[in-house]
């Protein structure tokens, strides 16, 4: 609604200036208003919809889901490592076997100094006990790195560099188990795929000391591997899913509490709300059918004195009983006007548009023109707390501009913009510094309201102002589902 068409439309919201009044010749130039933020959605409320029980089984689902992947993820891996390491125990537990029982009864020093007769009793020996579906291959080792017997005759005689472990061995007796390297040079015969080679010292009678070493094929290994695997997650997954469906009443009814909390609250809020409001209208109702009848009949009450001292002849008394008059009428329009404040009928029952055309009309009474642009379905938008909200913010800002710069123009505009409902007050009175707004003086409660109204409801609040520029309030409202 528009009161008087003749002025221009105020600017639009997403265009923040402040209305400058016309300088005389000769005045100073007009400092340039600047955008200062005087408050920030402080104690929001949060509106986001109470979890409901089928939301929270989703989520529980989801969660499971995920945690299934990693689990699986991590423990096929923890497995396989598992499973690797059991495997080549296993494989070396076999060797140890093998040379306690079969190849050290049978080591001679004969067959340490490489005497053919030796090396041919004992590859039989070999290919009769130890070579088959689990070994490959089988070497004997000197200390120096001579191949001693093979079950390979090319490498028998040969001699190749022993690496650190297998030195190791000798001076530290244990059985070691790794991966074949087929790239080095005596293992050129191997062809037969990844290997497993396992080593350990053995000694002949007199204690020569020889180096055992059997391959075995690789397949066995992940065999195994897979085997610890499948059991180690089936376990673990069984575990895991037991606990999920145990857990899965107890978060159903843990939802359900939340859910019937959050609707408690919603109710207390809506009690609360409702019990300000009538607490509102008791307290106008008592000022209006008590003190302010009262006064308007003192107010008569002295009138008529003064009408009688006046036909007395008494002039002065007349003149001081007028006066008295005027200032209980006075009073009368300043409790009224409080009225409104404290509960403003247009605001129930005819809403924002005329509540705001009755502030309108109050600051008109002292000096200030206002004109009004209020887009009619923002307003219808939005809830009752939002609208006092609104009347609040506007109301103190017209009363700061009829306390501090009247007589003046004021535009009052409601706007959507960008999802959010944005109220502007401006005006063309002297402006004030905005250093007040971090630093505000003693006395000046109307910055401190502003803040505090805005701030309690999640709303951003700015001014833009400068001795001689006017001054231009901005109150945005955050988006809520209502108003999307």
């Amino acid at each position: 609604m528009t009161t008087t068409p003749e002025h221009d439309a105020p600017p639009a919201p997403t265009a923040p200036l402040a209305v400058t009044r016309p300088l005389e010749v000769g005045s100073p130039r007009a400092a340039v208003p600047t955008w200062v933020t005087v408050s920030r959605p402080g104690r929001r409320l949060d509106t986001r919809a109470a979890p409901t029980p089928r939301r929270t089984l989703l989520q529980l689902i989801g969660a499971v889901v995920l945690v299934l992947a990693v689990v699986v993820v991590l423990g096929s891996l923890a497995a396989a490592r598992l499973a690797e390491r059991e495997a080549v125990n296993d494989a070396a537990h076999t060797t140890d076997l093998i040379a306690e029982a079969v190849v050290q009864p049978a080591l001679t020093d004969a067959l340490a100094s490489g005497d053919p007769t030796a090396v041919k009793a004992f590859d039989v020996l070999v290919r009769k006990h130890v070579l088959g579906d689990d070994v490959k291959r089988v070497k004997l080792w000197s200390p120096g790195g001579t191949v001693v017997y093979a079950d390979e005759p090319r490498l028998v005689g040969r001699t190749f560099p022993l690496d650190a472990e297998q030195q190791e061995v000798f001076e530290h007796p244990t059985t070691r188990a790794e991966i074949s390297d087929l790239s080095a040079q005596e293992n050129q015969f191997e062809t037969g795929g990844r290997l497993l080679e396992v080593y350990r010292p053995v000694w002949t009678s007199s204690g020569r000391p020889l180096l055992f070493e059997i391959y075995a094929p690789y397949g066995p290994v992940e065999d195994r591997a897979t085997q610890l695997s499948r059991g180690f997650l089936g376990v673990f997954l069984s575990a895991l899913l037991l606990l999920v469906v145990l857990l899965a009443p107890v978060v159903l009814g843990l939802a359900r509490r939340l859910s019937l909390a959050a609707r408690q609250r919603e109710r207390l809020l809506e009690h609360a709300v409702e019990a300000s409001g009538d607490e509102r209208r008791r307290i106008a109702g008592t000022l209006h059918d008590g003190p302010v009848q009262e006064l308007v009949a003192t107010s008569y009450a002295v009138s008529g004195a003064a009408e009688r001292a006046r036909h007395e002849g008494q002039g002065a008394l007349a003149h001081e009983l007028d006066g008295l008059a005027g200032t209980v009428r006075g009073t009368i329009r300043a409790l009224r006007t409080l009225l409104v404040d404290i509960y403003p009928p247009s605001l129930a029952q005819a809403g924002l548009a005329a509540a705001l055309a009755d502030l309108a009309q109050v600051v008109g009474r002292r000096g200030v023109q206002v004109r009004l642009d209020v887009d009619e379905q923002a307003a219808g938008a939005l809830s009752d707390a939002q609208q006092r909200l609104i009347h609040r913010v506007a109301q103190e800002c017209l009363r700061n501009v009829a306390t501090h710069a009247a007589p003046c123009t004021a535009t009052v505009s409601l706007s959507r913009d960008h999802g959010r409902t944005v109220l502007d007050v401006v005006d063309d009175g002297p402006g004030f510094d905005t250093g007040l707004v971090s630093d505000p003086r003693d006395g000046h409660y109307g910055l401190r309201v502003l803040a505090d109204l805005a701030g309690d409801a999640g709303a951003d609040l700015e001014v833009a102002s400068a001795p001689g520029s006017g001054t231009h309030w901005r109150l945005a409202l955050p988006e809520t589902e209502a108003t999307r």
